[in-house]
């Protein structure tokens, strides 16, 4: 992707998103209309579906080239990410959305032949944009973010992890992970994936792992992580796949061969 090229999509794309965000604001106390898709908890309002259709309509009439990957289901349907490839989330933790009226988040990744180029997550209730091209670093609106303290431990750190994966499930080894809750200073749980990457970019996290996420939940945060030096993969340590499900797990260099090694056990 060309520098001027790169540079006039990610302009557009913080164009976009920042109006994205502005129009949830003002109507944030209107009534909504919830549905559920694939269990009682996986909810979608009407707001998920417009704020994805706002940016399949702008990015088809400006970029008609490029292809889409996106949660409600108005992009293209892709089996790779070969050309320019926008994954977006048009609202990252519906469940507070809808409950909290905050901590949700809109979430742009942007991939040219397979490599994230751009990563917006847009922090939409505290009016806070997370934003990085590849190669420039992470800004906090107009701040830039310094890299990671590599020479943080485990034992140091705060980890980004829902209570679920403590508790007797099919995924993973419960008994290591409540070693490893046990083993940092602390856990959280925000209930959205694209907030704790910006955390997790910021420093104010120090771990995330999770057993399911798709791939329009990280694909914007694994590109702002790495930007200031993280280290992100599947729970096995594998490379992630941008086109299906995956487990996630990110931390700083120190902090993650230890837990892959350590604390993670897959079942099945």
């Amino acid at each position: 992707m060309k520098e001027i090229t790169r540079h006039d999509i990610y302009t557009k794309a913080k164009e976009w998103i920042l109006a994205a965000g502005q129009h949830i604001r003002e109507v944030i106390d209107e009534p909504l209309y919830i549905d559920t898709k694939s269990n009682p908890n996986d909810l979608v309002t009407h707001m998920d579906r417009n704020t994805e259709k706002y940016f399949v309509k702008k990015i088809k009439e400006t970029y008609p080239e490029h292809l889409l990957l996106s949660e409600e289901g108005f992009g293209d349907d892709l089996d790779s990410l070969e050309g320019t490839v926008w994954i977006i989330d048009p609202i990252d933790g519906t469940m507070n959305f809808v409950h909290q009226k905050r901590n949700f988040a809109i979430s742009i990744g942007i991939y040219h032949e397979g490599v994230g180029e751009i990563g917006l997550i847009y922090n939409v209730m505290e009016d806070v944009l997370y934003s990085a091209q590849r190669g420039q670093g992470v800004y906090k609106n107009d701040k830039k973010l310094p890299h990671l303290d590599n020479k943080l431990e485990l034992k140091e750190s705060i980890f980004a992890i829902n209570s679920v994966w403590a508790c007797e499930n099919k995924k993973v080894n419960e008994k290591l992970i409540q070693q490893l809750i046990r083993d940092c200073r602390g856990t959280r749980s925000y209930g959205s994936a694209a907030l704790e990457f910006a955390f997790l970019s910021e420093g104010i996290i120090d771990g995330y792992l999770t057993m399911k996420l798709a791939p329009w939940d990280y694909a914007a945060g694994i590109i702002l992580y790495r930007e200031v030096g993280g280290e992100v993969a599947q729970a096995n340590g594998e490379e992630l796949d941008l086109i299906s499900n995956s487990t996630v797990f990110a931390s700083n260099k120190q902090i993650f061969e230890n837990v892959i090694n350590d604390y993670v056990e897959l079942k099945g």
